[in-house]
């Protein structure tokens, strides 16, 4: 069974996160929220275990 990683784990977490941003540049709410949608969907696809997607869930639950 896989464990839901937390720890600091990409590489260049800076450019991944100016990628992010860009894929975000020059789109309405409503765009960049199907955005997000479609990559959650991409993502939780190439997990596939759904204990580690539910993990997932609840931490994002977190404040």
């Amino acid at each position: 069974m896989a464990k839901l990683v937390t720890r600091p784990n990409i590489r260049a977490p800076d450019d991944f996160y100016a990628d992010l941003l860009a894929l975000h540049e020059g789109r309405s709410k409503e765009e960049s929220d199907a955005v997000n949608a479609r990559l959650i969907l991409i993502l939780a696809n190439h997990i596939g275990d759904r204990e580690v997607l539910a993990e997932a869930m609840e931490a994002a639950k977190v404040e």
